[in-house]
């Protein structure tokens, strides 16, 4: 028989309300839990998820700022921003891209480049953005555009500023260009900076003062949806433009220059001595910097690249040039600098100069020789025979010391970016170069600006502003004066200060003066017309260095060889006695320095005469960084 045993009611509601509190227990832990989650996330982590959400629904649109503009020394304007017109294409309402860009060409002529770079947008940018397609539309353009609009939907004409450059060839080394930022662009500069710009400063001014004339970037807050449009403008941060910036150079000179060089390849330079500021820079041919700001063509570039005159080489700043018979004049100071020679002291010019020992002959400029001659009359004559013997007695040694000591060798410090160091002949120079011995020779013809010599035609540009100053050196210089917007006054840059003078003895310098002097103003000096009706006296030195070897014994004068054969050169400097603009020209091609290069040099002085007075922009001398 079964039994069913008692039901323990006691003990079942015990343990009813044991597992009844264990449940709620848990019940009220996992809702402490997500109540203290729910505030952790609305409270204690509220800033950083307000960010996230403010970053999901607020955009920041960098804005580029204004480039600064640039002015001559007399407030002509070499770079300015101007407004012009694009055509621009929103992707995503575009139905057959292929279709349309056929059709704009038809209509509007877009060309391959721009094909090809607005493909190469199109794929950095989401669709609903709208990317350039044409830059720079001329109203031409814009009219045959308007008139067929309604069949290119998506398509627009936008307004922008671009750089522009008023002086085109005339100052396009000088100024140089802005371009569209590439890779090496991209590593170069602050990114925060550059938020939102699309061209920087490559060459010339543009690329040496970026800094300068960029500015700083401001920034919209813009309200999105979802899919990241556009929905209104909370906030703008306006950008700070770059400041705007005035060279020394003086565009009357610069032009005069230009016009007298008539297209043949060279290069000139034009310094104040007193302080180094550069007056003109000119690099022959040149090129528009305009074509490079929104993207170079193919065509262009290549016509320029491969030109024969090569336009791309900034000559002035990186010309190789043998000096010729313009180092003469500071070989005269060396010479009496370190007592080898007194002004008074002669030398007979045969026509050759002989090493003792040696058979071979170093012609003088005239056959049958120039006679008895003192330092001025080897000035004015440009005789070689003096300073062959002078280069002896000096030996290559001190020669490259003392020529290092007007610059010769290294750069000059100009403000801006790629200067050429030449070469200064030396013997550590020849055994770096060719592991070779140094041989007399070569000190007797180093001695008349031939041989291994390589000069800039900013170096010795700089070189003759130190002779003119007397033998102090100013670092050459192109930044004039700052201005923070216009309207606001403009502060000058403090000049560098001079170094010390080359001469112990003011009379050494009276005397090289007074060879210069009767270079222009003798009745045998080399390029006595030059100063002709001119109201100051000039001093100058003429230079032809010869690019090829006499093959043969026959005598020649230089005037009777083809012209293709020498470089030619002159450098002067006025007023002969208070110096206030040295200028030198450098031609690749010519019969003389006295009767190619000085006229253009005079033209440059021509100019300088209506220039020569206080520049417009006169402010308080401040420093620049």
């Amino acid at each position: 028989m079964n039994y069913r045993p008692i039901k323990d009611t006691r003990r079942e509601a015990a343990q009813f309300v044991r597992r009844a509190l264990a449940g709620f227990f848990i019940i009220f832990a996992a809702l402490a839990i997500l109540g203290f989650r729910f505030w952790f996330l609305q409270v204690a982590q509220h800033e950083e998820f307000q960010a996230r959400s403010d970053a999901n629904r607020i955009l920041t649109r960098p804005l580029a700022p204004a480039r600064g503009l640039i002015y001559d020394r007399n407030g002509v304007l070499l770079a300015e921003n101007i407004a012009a017109f694009r055509l621009e294409v929103v992707p995503e309402q575009v139905a057959d891209m292929g279709a349309l860009l056929a059709d704009l060409q038809e209509t509007i002529g877009i060309s391959s480049d721009d094909i090809d770079r607005f493909k190469a947008l199109v794929k950095s940018k989401p669709s609903y953005q709208s990317v350039p397609l044409r830059l720079k539309l001329t109203d031409e353009d814009i009219a045959r555009f308007a008139v067929n609009r309604w069949r290119f939907p998506g398509v627009d004409v936008v307004p922008y500023l671009t750089r522009f450059y008023p002086k085109g060839k005339t100052f396009g080394h000088l100024v140089g260009y802005v371009s569209r930022i590439d890779a090496a662009d991209v590593k170069r500069l602050d990114a925060s900076r550059y938020a939102g710009t699309t061209h920087a400063g490559k060459t010339g001014i543009e690329r040496s003062y970026e800094d300068l004339l960029h500015g700083e970037p401001g920034y919209e807050l813009v309200e999105v949806n979802a899919d990241r449009r556009p929905l209104r403008v909370l906030e703008r941060v306006a950008p700070t433009p770059g400041q705007n910036i005035y060279l020394t150079v003086d565009t009357r000179i610069q032009e005069a220059g230009v016009n007298a060089f008539a297209g043949r390849p060279g290069a000139s330079v034009a310094i104040d001595p007193r302080n180094g500021e550069v007056l003109a820079m000119i690099s022959v041919p040149s090129f528009d910097p305009n074509l490079f700001v929104n993207g170079i063509s193919q065509t262009d570039y290549n016509a320029l690249l491969h030109s024969p005159d090569k336009p791309l080489l900034d000559r002035a700043l990186r010309g190789s040039y043998v000096p010729g018979s313009t180092i003469k004049p500071f070989l005269a100071a060396a010479g009496l600098e370190l007592g080898l020679r007194r002004p008074s002291d002669t030398i007979l010019s045969t026509g050759e100069f002989h090493i003792a020992g040696q058979k071979r002959g170093y012609r003088d400029v005239r056959a049958g020789g120039h006679g008895r001659v003192d330092l001025v009359e080897s000035l004015a004559q440009s005789v070689n025979a003096y300073y062959y013997s002078l280069a002896q007695d000096m030996g290559i040694d001190r020669l490259t010391e003392t020529m290092a000591k007007f610059g010769f060798g290294a750069p000059t410090g100009i403000d801006l970016l790629g200067e050429s160091s030449g070469v200064l002949p030396s013997r550590d120079w020849k055994r770096g170069r060719m592991n070779e011995p140094w041989y007399p020779g070569e000190t007797v013809i180093a001695g008349i600006g031939q041989g291994f010599w390589v000069v800039t035609p900013v170096q010795l540009a700089h070189g003759m502003a130190m002779l003119a100053a007397g033998g102090i050196s100013y670092q050459p210089q192109l930044l004039y004066a700052t201005q923070e917007g216009i309207g606001d006054t403009p502060k000058r840059v403090k000049p560098k200060p001079g170094g010390a003078t080359f001469f112990s003895d003011p009379a050494n310098w009276d005397a090289v003066r007074a060879g210069m002097i009767a270079v222009v103003n003798g009745p045998t000096g080399t390029a006595r017309t030059m100063g002709n009706s001119f109201p100051y006296v000039i001093a100058g030195k003429s230079g032809t260095a010869e690019r090829f070897s006499r093959t043969t014994e026959k005598w020649e004068h230089i005037s009777q060889v083809a012209e293709e054969r020498h470089q030619v050169l002159f450098e002067a400097f006025t007023p002969a006695m208070e110096p206030r603009i040295a200028a030198i020209v450098a031609l690749e091609a010519g019969r003389g320095g006295g009767r190619d290069a000085a006229p253009v040099v005079r033209h440059m002085f021509d100019a300088w005469l209506f220039s020569d007075s206080p520049a417009m922009v006169e402010p308080t001398v401040d420093s620049v960084p």
